[in-house]
């Protein structure tokens, strides 16, 4: 089931999502540290992590499902980067996209080999992909309060398994988010410590499961029958968002 993109908005607007953009933000940046001139894609809700490569990549798009509704990103500057899609119809040419991260994304679909087939048709042959899903042994994963503890949560072991079935080579996963979900600001801001030796000591328990993969180039690709439709939504600036209470309501309408 997927998360409203406003709750999305408002948990990283809150204290604990701040922290939580900060800590998943900055492991990103470990994987990928450099992006220049790259094509570079966001599903689910990724505007939180995609920021910081505005300014490096050649493109950045963040494309937001029907289901979980969308909203205009960046705030400043002419023109939107978002578009609202539809996870299994991705509106990108194959071959696409040089890096892909997936964020509130694999957990919450229920279509999902359909949804990593499309992932793997526009990711480019020397292309990498970043997958961020709650972490099964986790505490995030076991309170609703945040995006992390809504969908499926999955193991590294889990994740690597999927991948690897879907047409993926894993290569490296990380784990982050150890602080707890609490409101407390003591708690809050010994954080970056928390990450230091939990990461360190107790790796298990992160919040979070990171895995970067490639995909499988000797891999074929199934025929889909008919002939694909390309359906998309860009996001005008003086348009605030979609929400996914809006886009059911749209379906009923028609």
């Amino acid at each position: 089931m997927w998360t409203d993109v406003i709750d999305l908005r408002d948990f990283y607007a809150s204290n604990l999502g701040q922290v939580a953009k900060r800590i998943i933000r900055n492991r990103l940046r470990i994987i990928w540290p450099d992006v220049k001139g790259m094509s570079v894609l966001g599903l689910g809700y990724p505007t939180p992590y995609l920021t910081s490569y505005k300014s490096e990549a050649s493109r950045v798009i963040a494309a937001m499902p029907a289901r979980q509704g969308v909203l205009h990103w960046p705030e400043e500057g002419v023109g939107g980067l978002t578009s609202l899609v539809d996870e299994v119809e991705l509106p990108f040419d194959d071959l696409s996209m040089d890096r892909i991260l997936l964020v509130h994304a694999l957990e919450c679909s229920d279509q999902i080999r359909p949804l990593l087939r499309e992932v793997w048709r526009v990711l480019s042959a020397s292309g990498k992909l970043v997958i961020i899903v709650p972490n099964r042994r986790g505490i995030w994963a076991r309170f609703e309060r945040t995006p992390f503890g809504h969908g499926l949560p999955y193991s590294p072991r889990q994740l690597s398994r999927l991948l690897r079935d879907t047409l993926f080579t894993p290569l490296e996963t990380h784990r982050a988010l150890y602080v707890p979900p609490t409101r407390s600001q003591m708690v809050l801001s010994s954080a970056p410590a928390l990450e230091k030796i939990c990461n360190r000591f107790f790796p298990t328990f992160g919040g979070v499961v990171m895995t970067e993969a490639t995909k499988q180039i000797y891999a074929g690709q199934p025929v889909l029958e008919g002939r694909r439709q390309k359906s998309y939504l860009t996001l005008p600036k003086a348009t605030h968002g979609i929400s996914s209470r809006d886009t059911a309501k749209e379906r009923t309408r028609a």
